[in-house]
């Protein structure tokens, strides 16, 4: 079984996603929540969490011994990552298929991407 991540991106503070009325933020959270029972029941889940918003982010940047640490994302974009899932399935076709359903449970684009290969031991 091959590791994928599923990341939930916005476009910003000016998301749909931060639009909602606190009725709709909970449905929300409720198809968030079923969608996380059918994953796990699937055996399909690894981890999976929310992000809190990039303002509380630190970014660690190590380069030739210094230590710079600044507040908030590194990146200059208003886009960022909401939350994720690790999964593991089959193949992409199967991640796919396990995306579309937390796209349509958190109400946004979600990126699949497979984790690398870990090179063999010895």
């Amino acid at each position: 079984m091959t590791q994928y991540m599923l990341s939930v991106h916005h476009d910003g503070v000016d998301d749909a996603a931060f639009q909602m009325s606190p009725e709709e933020m909970q449905e929300t959270f409720a198809a968030v929540d079923v969608f996380n029972a059918e994953i796990q029941a699937a055996g399909a889940w690894v981890f999976g969490g929310g992000l809190e918003m990039p303002d509380s982010a630190t970014t660690v940047r190590a380069h030739e011994g210094e230590t710079l640490m600044t507040d908030g994302p590194f990146a200059e974009t208003k886009e960022f990552l909401g939350g994720f899932w690790i999964i593991e399935a089959a193949d992409l076709d199967a991640a796919l298929k396990w995306a579309e359903q937390a796209s349509v449970a958190c109400r946004g684009a979600v990126e699949v991407r497979p984790f690398q290969d870990e090179p063999p031991a010895g």
